[in-house]
């Protein structure tokens, strides 16, 4: 596949992710309202759903962000996930809502997900976006779906490839 100029075509247009994330805020208000959440986006990728996520929730709550990495400028997981940087306040107690853009192999979620149940929160749910099941190499509960698509690389709307594409205000597949 040549990176310079692959192919893209829409997966998914952004009137349709506008309504996945309302749809997400409305079931998220009925668990968490009240309970001033902790919502930690992953960086890099969740930085567009994080930021409609949060002006759809219209709740008083707390941002962290994490950085993880497991992909480099590949398109496959290399299966190491390295923390390059974790929440800076505490959790203890409290609800927290994990927003992700997709899940595939659930390796890089798993290791989050564990990393924060030890920081004793009182409620830990978990939000992606995008879902990739078939793609799993580890069980990952997700208690939010905005969509469950197929085994194809994607990109927009946040999400890249070496960097490239995260403009993109549609979700983009590439490839055939």
């Amino acid at each position: 596949m040549n990176q310079d100029s692959p192919e893209l075509k829409v997966l998914i247009a952004r009137e349709e992710i506008a309504q996945a994330v309302q749809r997400i805020a409305g079931e998220v208000k009925k668990d968490l309202l009240g309970t001033n959440p902790v919502v930690i986006g992953i960086l890099k990728g969740s930085i567009f759903f994080l930021a409609d996520l949060i002006h759809a929730l219209e709740m008083p709550l707390q941002v962290e962000l994490v950085s993880l990495s497991s992909y480099g400028s590949s398109t496959e997981t290399s299966g190491q996930v390295k923390m390059k940087m974790g929440i800076s306040g505490s959790i203890t107690g409290r609800a927290v809502l994990v927003v992700e853009d997709i899940i595939d192999t659930g390796i890089t979620v798993n290791y989050l997900m564990k990393y924060l149940r030890r920081k004793n929160p009182r409620l830990l749910k978990l939000c992606c976006l995008l879902d990739k099941p078939e793609r799993r190499k580890v069980a990952v509960t997700v208690d939010y779906v905005g969509f469950t698509i197929p085994d194809k690389f994607v990109v927009g709307y946040g999400m890249d490839w070496d960097e490239k594409y995260r403009y993109l205000r549609d979700i983009y597949f590439i490839g055939d």
